[in-house]
């Protein structure tokens, strides 16, 4: 990264693929937002940027490098990739950490490293200038895909036929309504929802309190 393009993204500000950190906090904290990062479409997080965009600098570059990977090896399951540069503007230092999208998502956060339990970890995603807890829908498209994936072809029953037409004639549909629709157990209308997102012929949309799907 130049220093024009640090420029650009302060002046940008916060959004789905940067985030401001004033300082650097717990490795568990910097390791939630490095996961929201791999597990969408990557991004940089800025440690010395205050919210504002004020560039206040960090203190010791080299301990709170130590931090970052502490993160990234034993609170990011799997470990997550990614590179460090530290740039200098106004007489400051500024740490950019630049995440990847992964390729071997989710990514999981190890609350307890020395306990790795799949089922009590979570999964966060990036949205907007937030990174938030991944619905289980969007955790089980993570599972199934990463950037590199070609769509999946499948065949289309009735329920799927029965979901595309609803949308042609609506704007988006839930998975608990879709449910309701066709009287279907939440594992199977999960299952028909995630396939075709993985076709490409439905689009999720992850949303902070309840996801939602539209026609691609």
């Amino acid at each position: 990264m130049t220093l024009f393009e640090l420029h650009e993204l302060i002046e940008n500000g916060e959004n789905g693929k940067v985030e401001f950190k004033r300082k650097f906090s717990t490795a568990e904290k910097i390791a939630k937002e490095m996961i929201a990062f791999a597990n969408t479409k990557g991004g940089v997080i800025l440690f010395g940027i205050d919210d504002d965009r004020s560039v206040v600098g960090v203190e010791s570059e080299k301990g709170e490098i130590e931090l970052i990977d502490l993160a990234a090896k034993f609170y990011c399951s799997p470990e997550i990739e990614y590179e460090t540069q530290i740039l200098h503007i106004y007489r400051r230092d500024v740490v950019a950490i630049n995440i990847p999208e992964s390729k071997n998502k989710p990514h999981r956060l190890v609350e307890n490293p020395s306990i790795k339990d799949e089922k009590s970890s979570r999964v966060y995603i990036r949205i907007k200038d937030k990174s938030v807890l991944a619905s289980k829908e969007t955790v089980n498209v993570l599972k199934k895909s990463h950037p590199d994936a070609p769509p999946l072809i499948l065949m289309l029953g009735d329920k799927e036929k029965f979901l595309l037409d609803y949308l042609t004639k609506h704007e988006r549909i839930t998975l608990k309504y879709f449910r309701t629709l066709l009287n279907l157990s939440e594992r199977r209308a999960s299952r028909i929802l995630v396939n075709l997102v993985r076709a490409e012929l439905i689009r999720q949309v992850k949303m902070e309190k309840e996801d939602y799907y539209t026609l691609s």
